[in-house]
């Protein structure tokens, strides 16, 4: 919804006009599996088997089951040849950590907000649990990708991730696209991949 879903149809879209074949996971109340788009992106839809929750914590809990299906159903039709999985914002961390541990796939953390930011209680008990999963992205990532130097220098205040880990890339550039695939080619290399 929102930004982010204007961010990641575009890079999606650029990935597939330059030749990358590209899947997109995502969230439908009640539509599932994969749709070969117009733009030649692979969609695949997921909805959560559990129906009611307490809070978009529990829902993305238990949301992330079935994105870890998703990936890896993905990852096994592409006989392992995937190369890495771009995370945007926190929602799906716990499924790319489990790729990645799982299945050896490194994964780009890209920032788009903070809990410390969206919400004015960023220190209950709830949102610690949302900012224990952020951190825990900037922790496993590969490389995070942070929309300004601003939302760099705040990924560095508030979970001290070394700074050399951030690459700031600015969705309004027109380089915007070629950036990330630098970011991507860093991060695949890094993680011994091809």
């Amino acid at each position: 919804m929102g930004e982010l879903a204007e961010y990641t149809s575009k890079l999606a879209t650029e990935l597939v006009k330059k030749g990358i074949e590209t899947f997109l996971v995502t969230y439908h109340p009640y539509l599932t599996g994969i749709t070969q788009e117009p733009n030649g992106v692979g969609t695949v839809r997921v909805s959560n088997p559990v129906r009611t929750h307490i809070g978009v914590l529990t829902w993305v809990l238990t949301l992330n089951q079935e994105v870890e299906r998703a990936a890896a159903n993905i990852y096994y039709k592409a006989n392992k040849q995937i190369d890495l999985v771009d995370v945007f914002d926190w929602h799906f961390i716990p499924a790319a950590v489990t790729l990645k541990n799982a299945l050896g796939i490194p994964f780009i953390y890209s920032v788009d907000s903070l809990e410390d930011h969206r919400s004015h209680e960023a220190n209950s008990p709830y949102n610690m649990a949302i900012k224990s999963i952020e951190w825990l992205g900037t922790y496993e990532a590969s490389k995070v990708i942070a929309k300004s130097e601003w939302m760099r220098d705040e990924i560095i205040r508030i979970y001290e991730t070394p700074k050399e880990k951030i690459q700031v890339r600015l969705p309004a550039a027109i380089s915007w696209v070629e950036d990330v695939l630098k970011v991507y080619s860093i991060a695949k290399r890094s993680a011994g991949g091809r």
